[in-house]
């Protein structure tokens, strides 16, 4: 699995990343799943990212270009 875009979010990226997998193809893959029990580890992960892009100053950036796409967003969704 691939290292996070963060280095210390890298464990609970791991931890998703491992639990994702094993959902996806035990369960989703098999008719199995009717939730994704590893929403809660995404939730930790993303989090994290988010303060640490924040404390990088990248959180501006991304919002300017989320809202530079939005009209073309709604177009295609």
């Amino acid at each position: 699995m691939s290292a996070s875009l963060a280095p210390e979010c890298n464990d609970v990226k791991e931890r998703y990343d491992s639990c994702f997998l094993k959902w996806y193809s035990e369960k989703f893959l098999r008719g199995n799943a009717t939730t994704d029990e590893c929403s809660p580890l995404f939730e930790q992960y993303k989090q994290c990212l988010g303060k640490a892009l924040k404390a990088r100053g990248i959180d501006a950036m991304l919002d300017e270009a989320r809202e530079d796409n939005r009209e073309n967003d709604a177009q295609h969704l």
